[in-house]
């Protein structure tokens, strides 16, 4: 099976160009394809996997990966699903934002022996001239077929309209399609369904300047069963980077998917072979529970390691109790299988105090909001009066119940909210 009958079997395409004739090319050749990455945090998050993810499939099959981030064109802000200007961010913030986006990169991506490449077009973009550009390339350029572009739509629609220097992302998306097929071979753009029109000017500049074909493959945005953005809780953004998104918070981010989502997500954000992933579709109740165990060990695994992915899975078993993973559910899954119970919860959440400044000085709502299991003191409230905070197992009776010293068990205090959000306080 060639790669695009895996992406499509999984459930990544959207759309494509030249379908036919995109097919035989991947079938017959050693493909070289780019994505572009918004060098703007100095992390990806959640909602750029599913781009990842398709990078490290394509490679799989024996073709070349580039990741392209934007150190250029970051320099402006793509309009793209905006619907105001992006805040302008300087080449040392793109620099530095660079080095955490590789380093994530690496996890899913094997760079070694060119095996994958990662390249800035500030390496080209920032050196170009007016002019020149102008003359070579605004040329092949129609304002009005530009201005029918759904990410210039939007923006043209929106109160602060669009900018002139957003006006020409498209010609500069378009003329890295076209240097990299011009100095890397790279005739295949993906990239999420946002960037459909920018990616279709690309193919149109390679042609009218190089006179080759060049392809492209845009993915759907990913929205949970209940309609939110994929990677979006009560923190915000799920972050690929460990120090802003633990590992144990990331394994719990998929381990609380809802039931109608597992299947999907197995397909998308594992490497788990379709013949087990569809055996779930049938599954319910506990048993269901059992496969996001899984899903979220193997969505851990590649992100994070198979070290912290195993400690996020013992930290959820003595937090909940064990699961019983089965040998014949999704079995090529390394998640350990059987029952597990009284695993250490090291990787859970937690937070250190000097015991004199908690004990009979702090109350429930500040601790709560300190280990953000809520925002504010309206969500504490809210949270108590439901009856869904606890400390150390016991349900917090009072809103202003002071933290005192029957609450230290072994110098630790461990906080829930609701059924499974948790962290840990430790007492110095």
């Amino acid at each position: 099976m060639n790669v695009l009958s895996v992406l499509k079997e999984r459930g990544f395409i959207e759309d494509l160009t030249h379908t036919e004739e995109l097919e035989d090319y991947l079938t017959n050749n050693r493909a070289t394809c780019y994505i572009g990455f918004d060098p703007t945090a100095s992390s990806l998050h959640v909602g750029s996997l599913v781009c990842i993810m398709a990078l490290a499939h394509m490679q799989r099959h024996g073709h070349r990966p580039i990741a392209l981030v934007g150190g250029g064109t970051g320099l402006i802000g793509d309009p793209s699903g905006k619907t105001e200007l992006r805040k302008i961010i300087t080449m040392e913030q793109i620099d530095e934002n660079k080095k955490g986006i590789q380093q994530q990169l690496s996890r899913f991506l094997d760079f070694s022996e060119d095996k994958a490449l990662l390249l800035d077009n500030a390496q080209w973009l920032t050196k170009l001239e007016y002019i020149p550009f102008l003359r070579d390339i605004g040329r092949h350029f129609s304002v009005n077929r530009m201005i029918k572009a759904e990410s210039y739509k939007a923006r043209m629609d929106s109160e602060d309209g669009l900018t002139f220097i957003e006006f020409n992302y498209m010609l500069l998306q378009a003329y890295d399609f076209m240097r990299l097929a011009d100095s890397y071979d790279c005739f295949l753009q993906m990239g999420g369904s946002d960037q459909w029109g920018n990616i279709v000017a690309g193919i149109d500049l390679v042609r009218r300047t190089l006179g080759k074909q060049a392809y492209g493959i845009t993915f759907p945005l990913i929205t949970t069963a209940s309609g939110i953005k994929m990677g979006k809780t009560h923190k915000g953004a799920v972050w690929l980077d460990a120090q802003r998104f633990s590992p144990y918070e990331y394994y719990q981010f998929w381990v609380n998917a809802d039931d109608a989502d597992v299947e999907r997500f197995l397909a998308l954000f594992t490497f788990l072979p379709m013949e087990e992933i569809n055996q779930v579709k049938d599954l319910e109740g506990v048993d269901l529970n059992k496969a996001k165990a899984i899903l979220a060990y193997e969505a851990t695994k590649i992100c994070h390691g198979e070290d912290e992915a195993l400690k996020a899975f013992q930290a959820s078993v003595s937090m909940f109790g064990g699961i019983g993973v089965p040998e014949d559910l999704l079995s090529g899954s390394s998640i350990p299988r059987g029952t597990h119970s009284g695993a250490n919860g090291d990787s859970v959440p937690s937070s250190s105090y000097n015991s004199d400044d908690i004990i009979a000085k702090l109350s429930v709502v500040d601790l709560f909001m300190g280990a953000e299991l809520c925002k504010s003191k309206s969500d504490v409230r809210r949270l108590v009066k439901q009856g869904g905070a606890y400390i150390n197992g016991s349900r917090v009776a009072s809103f202003d119940q002071m933290i005192e010293k029957d609450d230290i068990h072994d110098g630790e205090i461990l906080l829930r909210a609701g059924k499974k959000k948790y962290h840990k306080i430790i007492l110095n």
